[in-house]
């Protein structure tokens, strides 16, 4: 009995190690990954959009090279394209063409020129999504933005309007009466920033548990930066993955250490014994 419970404790030993070791290579990965298209956006967005102007021109900037910016190539296979990869969606005509997608663009320009900025879903009664628009903090306001028709949304006396706003069927046909056939459709009655129908089992009522375990949790932090770029999702979830496996193998120490009472290798110890064997001066016998 006392082999099979070593058998099994070294098994999980090893494996939690080399799965910790996996995690640690992939925060590496993901880093080095996360900061390259960090870097790649930050460059497209100086081109773009100058530093010292407003949020609203900015904005304004953004909107503009999208609208009528230099000839973007066609893309011949879209399924052949990964739609939450910024050097994509900013890149192909057709992704810039997709509300979705076309939000993602935005949102990552957004961000790489300083504006605080994240996706809104608009959804049917049923909690489908219809459409994808962002919003953007202009002068202590969520202003709505939609990126796949490149406009603001204000109203008949300019003034740039917040979701609530728009919730007025008046101010909404204003916001939206300089685009020829805009859908009616696209209105602010159901909205949402994480869509948790997604998940399998219509996320098995998880929105309703969070709406009552953290009211506001989907708009306390940027869902879309982890939910749309694949490179900071990564990263977060490995960072996770880290922290789980660092803390089961302190665990699985402890309980080798204290409850088993059997021998393992102490890569700490071991590791402060050789650089004081390395670093300490040797001594001289005569």
């Amino acid at each position: 009995m006392q082999t099979t419970r070593h058998r099994f404790f070294r098994t999980a030993w090893w494996a939690t190690n080399l799965l910790l070791a996996a995690a640690v290579f992939s925060v590496f990965y993901a880093g080095g990954w996360e900061y390259s298209l960090r870097r790649y956006l930050h460059g497209f967005s100086d081109a773009i959009v100058p530093d010292d102007w407003t949020p609203e021109q900015k904005v304004n900037a953004i909107l503009t090279w999208m609208r009528s910016g230099p000839a973007r190539p066609a893309a011949t296979n879209l399924d052949g394209i990964s739609q939450r990869d910024p050097e994509y969606t900013l890149n192909y005509q057709e992704l810039l063409a997709v509300c979705g997608t076309a939000t993602n663009a935005f949102l990552n320009l957004a961000r790489a020129s300083d504006l605080t900025a994240r996706r809104l879903l608009l959804l049917t009664p049923d909690r489908q999504t219809k459409h994808v628009v962002a919003e953007v903090l202009v002068n202590k306001r969520w202003i709505i933005v939609d990126p796949a028709y490149r406009i603001f949304m204000r109203d008949s006396l300019g003034r740039l309007l917040t979701r609530k706003d728009l919730q007025d069927p008046a101010l909404f046909a204003q916001a939206t009466s300089a685009v020829p056939n805009y859908p009616s459709i696209y209105n602010y009655d159901n909205f949402a920033h994480v869509r948790l129908a997604r998940l399998p089992l219509q996320g098995l009522g998880l929105r309703r548990a969070l709406d009552w375990i953290y009211p506001g949790w989907d708009e306390a932090l940027d869902w879309s930066l982890l939910l749309e770029r694949r490179s900071f999702f990564v990263l977060v979830v490995s960072v996770l993955a880290c922290i789980f496996f660092m803390l089961l193998r302190f665990i699985l120490a402890w309980f080798a250490d204290r409850r088993l009472m059997i021998p393992r290798f102490h890569l700490r110890r071991h590791a402060v014994r050789a650089g004081a064997a390395f670093f300490s001066t040797p001594e001289i016998k005569e």
